[in-house]
């Protein structure tokens, strides 16, 4: 199986491109709601979560995990890859969406200036400037409301978009070259339309189902002999630690 991990529903959005572009293969989506959300959570906390999380979908049986979290991606991945997997699982693999976001985001922008809405502990990492370096000018915004928000299913009245709206605002005063806005939170995904309609038409918003999708096809295209072992019933099942 494959497995994706997130803290609460943001994942779907990474889950649901799965089940349309890739149907075959049998995912397992595990979503930490009892301890959601994480972006206000210390780094340390956030990488003991993500870990007993990736434990578990191992666990289960997953051969492949991905991190469908961007604050587990920026805070937890590379020890995991570096510490967790050699250590306990060392015939399986972990990937996370912040390196396959910078990638799609290099052929958007234009003037090389770009906006990242994204949780708290997200901007802390300081990952994605990490992996731009200086490729672009990264201008960032937390948007510590949104999740909750999100995770509670009132996004759909007014209180989500004037949050989203203020936060928006905010980014997109620092500096008005800013071409691309990347939604870099998976709960921002599921209402990628919203922030559509309140970033002006001339900026693109890049959301990450798609882009996430395409590129574990490719690396499984790469990796044939992690592929070969993946169960192909197209069964999706899913665990949460909520009530």
């Amino acid at each position: 199986m494959i497995g994706f991990f997130d803290s609460g529903i943001g994942g779907l959005s990474i889950l649901r491109e799965a089940t349309c572009r890739l149907p075959q293969y049998s995912y397992l989506y595990f979503a930490d709601q009892a301890r959601a959300p994480y972006g206000n959570q210390s780094a340390d906390e956030i990488y003991q979560f993500t870990e007993e999380g990736v434990n578990r979908l191992f666990q289960e049986g997953c051969e492949l995990v991905i991190l469908a979290c961007n604050t587990a991606s920026a805070v937890a991945l590379r020890r995991l890859q570096q510490e967790f997997l050699p250590q306990r699982f060392p015939d399986r693999r972990v990937l996370g969406i912040v390196q396959p976001t910078v990638e799609e985001l290099l052929k958007y922008t234009k003037s090389r200036v770009v906006g990242l809405l994204a949780t708290s502990a997200t901007v802390r990492s300081g990952m994605y400037e990490e992996k731009l370096g200086n490729s672009v000018l990264l201008l960032t915004q937390a948007c510590p409301l949104l999740v909750p928000i999100i995770e509670s299913g009132s996004h759909e009245n007014n209180e989500f978009r004037e949050a989203a709206r203020g936060y928006i605002q905010e980014l997109l005063a620092k500096d008005d070259r800013i071409d691309t806005v990347i939604l870099g939170c998976t709960h921002y995904g599921l209402v990628a339309d919203v922030f559509r309609e309140l970033v002006p038409p001339s900026i693109y918003v890049l959301s990450q189902g798609e882009l996430v999708i395409s590129s574990l096809f490719q690396y499984l295209k790469r990796h044939e002999e992690l592929e070969k072992r993946l169960k192909k019933e197209g069964r999706v099942l899913m665990i949460t630690t909520g009530k």
